[in-house]
């Protein structure tokens, strides 16, 4: 079981979605996510959300012109994610044991995103494994975005995986850390609690 499905029992996709409303009706800016994605590959791009949740990011995407699919284990988060989009593809499954090959399209994908603490909440030791199993849905040269905190300041768990350990997963994977920001507005990253890390896949 993942630490989200602990931390939820997978049913707050409802909740969810009315507390990021709730932020967005007072007027808080709600898509530095997506407008980072914008700067990182062009309009039309084919982006995959993983932990696309109740697809908050990928909506925006879509709106903005790029080719997206949403993949999310939690059926609650994706219920709300098709009520509001039902015409963009959205797929249930479990980041650990993800087939890019199995998906109703190429899997050869500009960029992956991975927001909202995706890999922290994973189940423990599943990390690696996912980290490679996205990285293989990528064309080559493909960029992976992840952003996700550091410590409990940044995390409704207590912290599960450090930048070291991350970075170490990704050049296994055949990736290459080509940036990395304090918030998904790109702020410089000096130290701190969250990060928003760009790697590169080199095979091809």
């Amino acid at each position: 079981m993942s630490r989200w499905e602990e931390l939820t029992g997978g049913t707050s996709g409802e909740d969810y979605a009315a507390r990021f409303a709730a932020l967005a009706d007072s007027g808080k800016e709600m898509h530095g996510e997506a407008r980072l994605c914008a700067a990182l590959v062009p309009t039309g791009a084919r982006v995959l959300d993983a932990g696309c949740g109740t697809g908050r990011v990928m909506i925006r995407l879509a709106e903005l012109g790029y080719d997206c699919v949403g993949v999310d284990l939690d059926a609650s988060m994706l219920a709300v994610a098709r009520r509001q989009a039902p015409e963009l593809p959205w797929i249930q499954a479990d980041l650990a044991t993800f087939d890019p090959s199995e998906l109703p399209v190429a899997a050869d994908f500009d960029l992956v995103v991975a927001a909202g603490n995706i890999f922290p909440l994973l189940a423990a030791g599943t990390e690696a494994t996912v980290v490679s199993r996205l990285a293989a849905s990528l064309r080559p040269g493909g960029l992976m975005v992840a952003g996700f905190g550091l410590d409990e300041a940044h995390l409704p768990v207590s912290p599960t995986i450090t930048l070291a350990e991350y970075d170490a997963y990704c050049v296994a994977a055949g990736l290459t850390l080509v940036d990395r920001f304090a918030t998904w507005d790109a702020h410089p990253y000096e130290g701190g609690g969250y990060a928003v890390s760009v790697h590169r896949v080199h095979r091809g």
